[in-house]
């Protein structure tokens, strides 16, 4: 058994609130960088450094929803995630919240939930205001966790009047919605949005933004609407919906046909290749989180070539699909069995995984959404 396998996150590893309360600011966490199996570590506002002219970094601009409303069933007390619009009503069914997958939670009266079955089928739950939400069937066959649900309400505006961001256990307390914005976040005309924080961009501050910029590193916008994740069992990521606009699928392909042209990646990445390190105009494809790499690589063709797409997703990145656009990941610290593991060792290779989280143990870096985050480039020596 290796270390991933037997990963066990200790508590006082969780990182319980943001970095912003516990430090500086924001960017003020650390960051671990694995070059394939080499490990080194940095401060996050180091990363400016890290990266090189030319470079794209991919970045999810879904803005995070208050998605967590209080509910009742009859007498029993409830906690309503909103995860995803769907299309249409099952069974024809219509109503003016339309159809939202949903997970239905139990309060654990310390402000955060525990884990509750579906349904029941054709139950009334109501809502605060006075809408009603009614279970139709599951989201998958044979999973009790999230049912698609028929709501009487608009549900952007129940979130904006009612809502609270999701928070989990490991949290110590509330906090408000801007916690869980990222500086690229942008609102969506139809008040769509993510259901949990893409965190990976957390630690990005306007300044940071504007200093990456001005050494040359360039950014591709991505939408990708992140569902509920599964906290306790650690489940596939379901369908969501995203968006890879032309500019974006021009910049990434501009970027790796000029590093074709310039006879591969080049040097620099340590703070002195900078400007110099990526002839031919090409740079390395950055992807910020775990949904940057869903989104663009459902975007990519058997060729590498990304074309604009917009819709449904229901790909799921493991070792033996591996990537096609993709070569470096900045995302955070997963929990053991969570399937953005088999992501993360399709960019970078079990052993370089393996590696780094044992480095990543052996220094306390922190976990989940507050905490520290991992770039992973490619080896000095790969073109």
């Amino acid at each position: 058994m290796n270390v991933l396998e037997a990963l066990r996150v200790p508590d006082g590893l969780s990182a319980r609130v943001p970095a912003e309360e516990r430090g500086a600011g924001r960017d003020d966490v650390r960051l671990m960088v694995s070059r394939g199996t080499a490990v080194a570590h940095h401060a996050f506002r180091e990363l400016p450094g890290l990266l090189r002219a030319g470079d794209v970094l991919v970045v999810n601009t879904s803005a995070t929803l208050p998605a967590a409303v209080n509910a009742r069933l009859g007498g029993e007390r409830l906690v309503v995630h909103f995860s995803t619009r769907g299309d249409a009503g099952p069974s024809g069914a219509a109503s003016e919240g339309g159809l939202w997958a949903v997970e239905l939670r139990s309060p654990d009266g310390a402000g955060s939930t525990l884990p509750r079955a579906g349904g029941p089928a054709g139950a009334r739950i109501r809502l605060p205001g006075g809408g009603v939400l009614v279970p139709r069937e599951p989201l998958v066959e044979g999973s009790p966790r999230l049912w698609w649900a028929v709501v009487s309400v608009d549900v952007p505006t129940l979130l904006a009047r009612y809502g609270r961001p999701i928070r989990y256990r490991y949290t110590e307390r509330d906090q408000p919605l801007s916690a869980y914005r990222t500086v690229f976040a942008l609102p969506a005309p139809d008040g769509s949005g993510s259901a949990e924080m893409p965190s990976a961009a957390r630690p990005f501050t306007e300044g940071l933004v504007a200093e990456l910029v001005r050494r040359g590193v360039r950014f591709a916008p991505v939408t990708l609407h992140t569902g509920v994740a599964s906290a306790e069992a650690h489940e596939p990521p379901y369908p969501e919906r995203f968006e890879v606009p032309a500019a974006t699928a021009w910049l990434v392909n501009a970027a790796r046909a000029g590093r074709r042209a310039g006879g591969g990646a080049g040097r620099g990445g340590d703070g002195s290749g900078g400007r110099d390190g990526c002839e031919g105009g090409g740079g390395r494809i950055v992807a910020v989180g775990t949904t940057a790499v869903r989104a663009l690589e459902s975007a990519a063709g058997p060729d590498g070539a990304v074309r604009a797409a917009a819709g449904w997703t229901d790909l799921v990145v493991t070792p033996a699909r591996g990537v096609r656009v993709v070569e470096g990941l900045l995302t955070g610290l997963h929990e053991p069995a969570a399937s953005h593991l088999l992501m993360l060792e399709a960019v970078a290779g079990r052993e370089a995984l393996t590696r780094s989280y044992t480095e990543a143990l052996r220094h306390r870096y922190l976990w989940h959404e507050f905490g520290d985050v991992h770039l992973l480039l490619p080896s000095e020596d790969t073109h």
